[in-house]
């Protein structure tokens, strides 16, 4: 593909990513709670997520998937339920104060957990499908070999999301100060888990092209 098409994907990803959504959220959400550095195997559960279905968008997969009667159906029914569940779970949340000096792990939240969430999140969203199959091959010039472009693309596309990912993160350890007042930790989970109903609900609307 040439340089300015290169830019312009590029430029759209960036505004694209940068809008807030469940991944950006749940990586924000994750470092509040567990800081900045604990939260970096949510976000390598959300760019795997990313990644794999921008990835099997390229091998025409997501065609395939789209394709098949009731699929979308089920997807787009498991994404929303997972959501919905999220923030409710946010909103029963006790408002204990946030732990801002621990260094390890409790049990219940260990790096595997907090990737498979992160995974979960990013799988959960059938947008992403029709995201990368309508719009990466916008960019692919039929001219030349499809595979090093789709390869440029997705590498593209998942560094311009990590980067998010840590602004997110990093804003997020900010406002972690703010939060260890009980009262403030519970306003916080519950416009949170609102925002992840809106986003579930949201996904009951989407239909494919």
């Amino acid at each position: 593909m040439a340089l300015h098409t290169w830019w312009l994907f590029v430029g759209a990803v960036f505004l694209l990513s940068g809008t807030p959504g469940p991944n950006m959220l749940h990586v924000m959400s994750r470092s509040v709670q567990l800081g900045m550095r604990r939260s970096v195997a949510a976000m390598a559960g959300c760019l795997t997520a990313v990644v794999s279905v921008l990835a099997a968008s390229a091998a025409g997969l997501s065609t395939l998937l789209l394709a098949v009667p009731g699929a979308f159906t089920m997807l787009r029914y498991a994404g929303a339920a997972y959501l919905i569940y999220l923030g409710i779970k946010a909103w029963r949340a006790e408002a204990a104060p946030l732990d801002v000096g621990a260094t390890e792990l409790a049990p219940r939240q260990s790096r595997a957990a907090l990737f498979r969430g992160g995974l979960a999140i990013g799988l959960s969203n059938p947008k992403l499908i029709l995201f990368a199959a309508a719009f990466l091959p916008q960019f692919i010039d039929p001219a030349r070999p499809k595979p090093p472009q789709f390869l440029v693309l997705v590498l593209s596309f998942a560094a311009v999301e990590a980067g998010w990912y840590a602004a997110y993160a990093i804003g997020g350890r900010s406002l972690a100060r703010y939060l260890i007042r009980p009262t403030i930790r519970r306003g916080f989970d519950r416009l949170t888990g609102t925002i992840f109903i809106g986003f579930g609900l949201a996904l009951l609307r989407v239909k494919p092209a």
